[in-house]
């Protein structure tokens, strides 16, 4: 067992069940999926720029990478419908506890000017977005083999009900959010 999800069910676990009043081990709050996500807008001029991503994006998540192609045209930007603009992966059970870790424990904390998380990012139904301005903040990143500092959104998807439930929950797991 990873050590987020034991702490997850050693500690959070009777904590959100005292405070929320739970009766069924079911309503208590879990992470269900995390979703990590990297639009490269370069990638229409540059498709090269779309194999760096994936292979940074593979060695973050420890996982295969989807490319997500253009559903639409758009003249402006000169975009055509099945281009290659970004990719992502869902990850789920261990490799998703793995890498909250990694994020919450090394990531966050290479950060620059880093004051805490926002809370302002709940969607309203408990589930936590938060954007990233660099790669290199994760230790899998090589500083030498990287071509240009890259962005990426991480969704974590929870059980929760609302967005006081879901905080709870993070904050529990030590996600360190700005008071």
């Amino acid at each position: 067992m990873t050590a987020l999800k034991d702490k997850y069910t050693n500690e959070c676990v009777p904590a959100l069940r005292d405070a929320y009043g739970y009766t069924n081990p079911h309503q208590i709050p879990k992470i269900r999926k995390v979703v990590l996500n990297m639009g490269i807008g370069e990638a229409v001029q540059n498709p090269k720029m779309i194999d760096g991503a994936v292979e940074e994006l593979t060695s973050i998540a420890g996982q295969k990478v989807v490319v997500t192609k253009a559903k639409k045209s758009i003249a402006t930007f000169k975009l055509r419908v099945g281009m290659p603009i970004g990719c992502c992966v869902t990850l789920r059970g261990d490799k998703m506890y793995d890498f909250l870790n990694k994020f919450i424990n090394i990531a966050l904390p290479r950060v620059r000017d880093f004051r805490g998380l926002s809370v302002k990012t709940f969607d309203g139904r408990g589930n936590y977005s938060v954007g990233v301005r660099e790669q290199i903040i994760f230790p899998e990143i090589n500083y030498d083999k990287i071509d240009k500092i890259k962005g990426m959104n991480i969704s974590i998807v929870t059980s929760a009900k609302s967005d006081d439930e879901a905080r709870t929950l993070l904050r529990l797991l030590g996600f360190p959010f700005r008071k």
